[in-house]
C-alpha cells in the first residue's frame, strides 16, 4: 500500500481515532467494557436504580459514561444525558446548576392586552430552580422533566468534591429519587478503591445504588481499540505491533491510544499503511516525549541521585512489573524476581527494601502509596499512569527487553 490514497483525510482523522488527552466520545471507537455497560444499561432500565461507576484513574470510567446516550437509541424515546465534570470548589447547589444550565425549558406567560394570548419563550432550567439548591428541589425539577424523555444525568470526576455535606447531600438526593420513583438515572464516576470513598452514607442508598467497579482492560481489550482504530483508518497492524502496545499499557486505554497515535504516525512517515511491530521502538519514544511533564517530572525526582550506582532506577522499574492484586498493589516479595531480571544478580528483599520506603516518601514526591502494618506492607504506584511510563522508560534505556513485555505480571 501507499500514503498517496486519501492522505490528507488520514492524517487529519488519526488524531480524533486515537486521542489520549480525552475520552472516547464516539460509540463505533469504544471497545471492551462490555460487562459493565450492560450492567450500566440495566440500571437506567430500572426506574429506581442510579449507578456509581469507580476504579483506578485512567481505566476508562468517562469513556464509558461518554458512550451512553450513543447506546440508549430507542424509537419515539428522546435521550437527555447532561454530563458535569465536578471540581473541588463545587457545593451541593453549584454542581445542580451545572446539570440545569444544559437544560431548557418552554415557559408559557398570559400577556395583557385587548386579545389574551400566550408568550412563549425558552428558560435555563437553572434559572428556575433558584438560588439555593435543595434534595428537595432537585427530587421536584428532576419529576418535571422525567416525562421529557429518558433521562441520565452524570456526574463525572465526583471524587474531587471533598466537602462532606455536598457528599451527604447527594446521597440524600439519591434517596429521594429512589423512594420517589422518579424516572431520572444519577450516574457518578470517579477514582476511588471502594463506593464508601465517594458517596457518605451509602448504607442507606444502598438498594438504590448499582455499584460498578472498572477494572483496568484486558490486552484483548486494548487490542480491540487499536483493531477500530485501523478500520477506521483502513490501515493495518500486526498482531505482534498489537500484543506489544497492550502489554506496554498495562492495562490503561490512555497509553494504548497514545502508543496508537504515534506508531500510526511513524508508519504514514515512511510510506506505509501496515504497522508492524518495527514501528513500536519509535512510537515508544515518541510516546515518551509527549508523556504528561508532571508525570515525567515525579519520574526524574524519584530515581534521581547524584551517585551512579543506586538502584533507585532499577527498583522503579522491577515494581513496575511486579505481579500485582486487585488494587493495584504488590508486595516487596513480587518485586524480587524482575529486579534480578533487570539487574542480572539475585537481590533479597533486605536489598532494596530501603528504596521501597524512600519511593514513599515526599524527598522522592511520594510516587508509591504504602498500606498495611510492619513486615505486611503493600505498595502501589500513587498515579496508575506513572507504571507504563517506568516501563517505556526501561524498555528504551535498554533496561530490559521487549521479551519481558510478553510475561503477565
Amino acid at each position: 500500500m501507499n500514503t498517496k490514497e486519501q492522505p490528507i483525510d488520514r492524517e487529519v482523522l488519526v488524531g480524533r481515532v486515537f486521542t489520549p488527552a480525552t475520552p472516547v466520545s464516539e460509540g463505533a471507537l469504544f471497545a471492551g467494557r462490555m460487562v459493565q455497560l450492560r450492567k450500566v444499561l440495566d440500571t437506567i432500565n430500572q426506574r429506581g436504580q442510579h449507578t456509581i461507576i469507580f476504579g483506578e484513574r485512567g481505566v476508562g470510567k468517562t469513556s464509558l459514561a461518554s458512550v451512553l446516550s450513543s447506546r440508549l437509541r430507542i424509537p419515539g424515546t428522546t435521550v437527555i444525558a447532561p454530563r458535569v465534570n465536578c471540581d473541588s470548589a463545587d457545593t451541593y447547589s453549584s454542581l445542580w446548576k451545572k446539570v440545569f444550565s444544559q437544560i431548557d425549558l418552554l415557559r408559557k406567560t398570559p400577556t395583557v392586552g385587548f386579545q389574551m394570548s400566550i408568550l412563549e419563550e425558552t428558560v435555563k432550567a437553572a434559572d428556575v430552580i433558584g438560588e439555593e439548591v435543595t434534595p428537595d428541589a432537585v427530587r421536584r425539577m428532576l419529576t418535571l422533566l422525567a416525562d421529557t424523555g429518558l433521562f441520565i444525568i452524570i456526574f463525572d470526576e465526583f471524587d474531587r468534591i471533598m466537602e462532606p455535606l455536598v457528599r451527604r447531600s447527594m446521597a440524600d438526593t439519591i434517596k429521594a429519587l429512589s423512594d420517589h420513583d422518579v424516572n431520572v438515572t444519577l450516574v457518578v464516576v470517579g477514582v476511588a478503591d471502594s463506593v464508601e470513598d465517594l458517596i457518605s452514607q451509602h448504607e442507606s442508598i444502598e438498594r438504590a445504588m448499582v455499584q460498578i467497579k472498572m477494572p483496568r482492560m484486558s490486552r484483548s481489550e486494548l487490542q480491540q481499540i487499536l483493531d477500530n482504530g485501523m478500520e477506521r483508518l483502513k490501515m493495518t497492524m500486526d498482531e505482534d505491533g498489537k500484543a506489544e502496545i497492550a502489554a506496554l499499557s498495562q492495562g490503561l486505554p490512555h497509553y494504548t491510544h497514545l502508543l496508537g497515535l504515534h506508531a500510526t504516525r511513524v508508519a504514514l512517515d515512511r510510506g506505509s499503511l501496515d504497522i508492524t511491530s518495527r514501528e513500536i521502538e519509535p512510537a515508544v519514544k515518541r510516546a515518551l516525549a509527549d508523556v504528561n511533564q508532571a508525570v515525567r517530572g515525579a519520574y526524574d525526582r524519584a530515581i534521581f541521585s547524584p551517585r551512579k550506582d543506586t538502584l533507585y532506577a532499577q527498583v522503579l522499574l522491577a515494581c513496575a512489573l511486579a505481579g500485582t492484586g486487585e488494587f493495584g498493589f504488590f508486595t516487596a516479595a513480587s518485586v524480587r524476581d524482575p529486579l534480578s531480571t533487570i539487574t542480572g544478580k539475585r537481590y533479597e528483599i533486605p536489598g532494596f527494601a530501603r528504596h521501597l520506603n524512600d519511593f514513599c516518601e515526599e524527598s522522592r514526591g511520594s510516587i508509591l502509596q504504602k498500606a498495611g502494618v510492619k513486615r505486611k506492607f503493600r505498595f502501589r504506584f500513587r498515579n496508575p499512569l506513572m507504571q507504563p511510563l517506568v516501563i517505556m522508560q526501561g524498555l528504551s534505556e535498554g533496561r530490559i527487553s521487549r521479551a519481558v513485555l510478553g510475561r503477565d505480571h
